[in-house]
């Protein structure tokens, strides 16, 4: 294959700045799609081009295979890198490049397809002899035939959309109650139907207090794969990630061996070429099962690349080019540790609400061993069209320790104004003793919540900001240094 010499990115936000990079330092050139509402983004500004897209709303613009196509042929792409989520997982997007000549940097359509129907998925990974979760093998056809899997399988049951993704068409059934599973099943097969456009579920056996553990895999068009390692990923706030770290604190190194040998054998079975990610549930015992493949980088990509030294959209791009993977599986080595926080614009002492405003200041503390992923800068608009991602914060250092301390210190001295931010929710999750200790199960969040409230501020607290605000408001500030009318009418004092 001849190499690439423009990509065009179909994304926006912070991972479309962060393909912008690699693109720059391998010497390729870089494109962004955008709507109105991003015109002025920092992903535009940088790259070399940008090319408009419309739709009858933001995130539709950014759905449209047509919309691609055209840029493509407008900009003079020879190839496209999804990013994550929009058309990341389409295979009839990676279809369309193909018929027009257009490289997708991300695995064949094929393999999408495989991994994206999650019954197709599962059925592919016990093929392969990857451990699966007990359940019915095939679709869940009406809420009665729901109670009677369940029965036979036994209580607590998890329904999942067979099309589903982050987090979405999921409900635990947890007793052996007619109504609850009528209920269940039509909530999820609604939600599935409504989000992915797709009604089918499946049922399975639900794991109490799991870990939620993935393995970076990486494959080649030659039939090579090697896996880069796990993640954690349990710190999770409504089936969504909020924090992840690199290695797993609970993963040894026979553990480690298992899970990667496993992923490798899934990739291998679906002719997978490029990166991507074999997630697993980890039961407290350490036995694991698979969950789902996500064929695409993931958003906690950089705390593998902080611990690996590798850029994964630099493999990407290779791969596409039709290189053959550069490193076999022995001479990959984990270095430290790395740890992620998604700073989102949202109220934590409002459900998470999402938060809106213009960025009056946004800046990251220049600190070793911390590594800043930004989709804005200061001046931006945040608004609800989209995701309330900003950044995310990566650090890395040599222990696990030294990487909470580091992450700890990022987020007091992060400065974001003008918007809400989930900074100190973030904080608090990371000095709680639990998390300090490894004990990080998906259910965290949820089981820690009281103690994870923002506490009453202090007498010190209030007064300091009392003061700020005296000071801030010149009126305030100069009524209360103004002298008396009566010495005021005397003006200068002289000798």
């Amino acid at each position: 294959m001849t190499p690439i010499h423009t990509v065009l990115i179909a994304n926006r936000g912070e991972i479309a700045v962060r393909i912008v990079g690699t693109c720059r330092r391998l010497g390729k050139r870089a494109v962004v799609v955008y709507h109105e509402a991003d015109q002025d983004s920092l992903a535009v500004r940088l790259a070399d081009e940008a090319f408009r897209i419309d739709g009858p709303t933001p995130v539709a613009a950014y759905l449209s295979i047509d919309n691609m196509l055209a840029a493509c042929r407008a900009t003079g792409a020879d190839a496209v890198h999804p990013g994550f989520g929009f058309l990341s997982e389409n295979a009839a997007f990676a279809r369309a490049l193909d018929a027009a000549g257009i490289r997708f940097i991300g695995p064949g359509a094929d393999a999408i397809d495989a991994m994206g129907d999650k019954i197709r998925a599962k059925r592919i990974a016990q093929q392969a002899g990857v451990n699966t979760i007990p359940g019915y093998d095939g679709e869940i056809r009406s809420a009665g035939h729901a109670f009677d899997v369940a029965s036979a399988i036994g209580f607590p049951v998890i329904l999942k959309a067979s099309a589903g993704g982050g987090g979405k068409g999921m409900r635990v059934i947890r007793d052996a109650d007619p109504e609850a599973c009528r209920a269940a099943f039509e909530r999820t097969t609604s939600e599935a139907q409504g989000a992915f456009g797709d009604a089918r579920v499946f049922l399975e056996k639900y794991i109490e207090r799991p870990r939620h553990i993935e393995i970076q895999v990486l494959g080649d068009r030659y039939g090579n794969v090697v896996h880069l390692g796990e993640r954690e990923c349990s710190i999770q706030r409504r089936h969504q990630k909020v924090i992840e770290e690199a290695p797993s604190p609970f993963v040894d190194a026979a553990l480690r061996e298992a899970m990667g040998a496993q992923a490798v054998a899934l990739a291998q079975q679906v002719g997978y070429a490029s990166a991507g990610t074999v997630e697993f549930v980890v039961d407290p015992s350490g036995a694991f099962y698979f969950l789902e493949m996500n064929t695409r980088i993931q958003v906690e990509h950089p705390v593998t690349e902080m611990i690996t030294g590798l850029d994964i959209v630099a493999e990407q791009i290779r791969v596409a080019e039709g290189e053959a993977l550069g490193l076999a599986q022995d001479e990959i080595r984990l270095a430290g540790h790395a740890i992620e926080c998604r700073l989102c614009a949202e109220d934590a002492e409002r459900d998470f609400m999402p938060a809106i405003g213009t960025l009056r200041r946004f800046r990251a503390p220049e600190m070793a061993g911390l590594r800043l992923d930004a989709g804005v800068q200061e001046g931006d608009a945040v608004t609800s069209a989209f995701d309330p991602m900003l950044a995310k914060l990566i650090v890395h250092g040599a222990t696990r320790a030294e990487a909470i301390g580091r992450m700890r210190a990022v987020l007091e001295h992060m400065v974001v104004l003008g918007v809400t931010t989930n900074a100190a929710y973030l904080e608090r999750v990371l000095t709680h003793p639990e998390f300090a200790a490894g004990n990080t199960f998906t259910s965290f969040l949820e089981e820690h919540k009281a103690e994870l409230q923002a506490p009453a501020p202090t007498q010190e607290q209030i007064a300091v900001v009392l003061a700020a605000a005296l000071l801030g408001n010149r009126t305030l500030a100069d009524a209360r240094y103004a002298p008396p009318a009566i010495h005021a009418a005397m003006q200068d004092w002289r000798n």
